[in-house]
């Protein structure tokens, strides 16, 4: 049986929270595992948390594989407020799970030369570190450029959520400001990464305060139900499909 709106609102809240819980866990390990600007000690947290380091990529992919489930929820709980503007959020999802999945590669592959023992002959004693601390690097990069993305979505989302008439209208203003806040993190930090981690907890706190309140409302609000003539568009008066 398909789920009504607060059904499909809760669906979404779960997932949401899911992608929260994995993706900041695999943070976390990258974090204690990698060391940057230090090739040696980042190949020895990789050799020496191998499993822990597996077990944070796992967790990241299932975080993506959630947030696409995300927005293919919101979809049908939204679409009746602007069908485009749902469509287009789906589209950003899909862009930024497929970058984050594809970027996921370059972690394999630190892994796999730090720990391998054919790379030493290939590039010398120290060469294999040297590369594991790179490809660990360009996946650093690969994330933010996928946050681009990330923050994105929000616009869409934002939009739908001020028009739907099942959430108030502040809610989409803030995940609007949430929206800034990610792209706002995103190019200081491309353009001036010193700098830009200065920005980042400002620019992040905003983003964070939105998606956590979305998160809080979908799972203990879901939505508030209208008079099926108070929400739709003028002229469109039949409930949500």
């Amino acid at each position: 049986m398909r789920p009504g709106p607060k059904g499909l609102a809760r669906i979404a809240g779960a997932l949401y929270l899911l992608v929260a819980v994995f993706t900041i866990f695999a943070g976390a390990v990258n974090a204690g595992v990698v060391e940057p600007g230090d090739a040696a000690a980042t190949a020895s947290g990789l050799r020496d948390s191998a499993l822990l380091f597996r077990v944070g990529f796992v967790s990241e992919l299932v975080g993506a594989v959630c947030f696409l489930a995300t927005g293919l929820a919101l979809y049908p709980l939204l679409r009746h407020a602007a069908p485009a503007a749902a469509s287009a959020m789906v589209v950003v999802v899909a862009v930024s799970v497929a970058m984050q999945a594809l970027n996921l590669v370059h972690q394999s592959a630190a892994l796999t030369v730090a720990t391998g023992q054919d790379h030493a002959g290939a590039f010398g004693p120290t060469g294999p570190n040297r590369l594991a601390a790179l490809l660990t690097d360009m996946y650093q990069d690969g994330y933010l450029i996928s946050q681009t993305f990330f923050g994105l979505w929000l616009l869409p989302l934002a939009y739908l959520v001020a028009r739907s008439g099942y959430f108030p209208k502040a809610m989409g203003a803030l995940l609007a400001v949430g929206a800034a806040g990610h792209l706002t993190d995103v190019f200081t930090r491309l353009l001036s990464p010193a700098a830009g981690a200065a920005v980042s907890p400002f620019a992040m706190a905003p983003a964070a305060v939105a998606e956590i309140s979305f998160i809080v409302w979908l799972l203990v609000k879901a939505v508030r139900v209208p008079e099926p003539d108070t929400w739709a568009p003028e002229g469109q008066r039949s409930g949500p499909g």
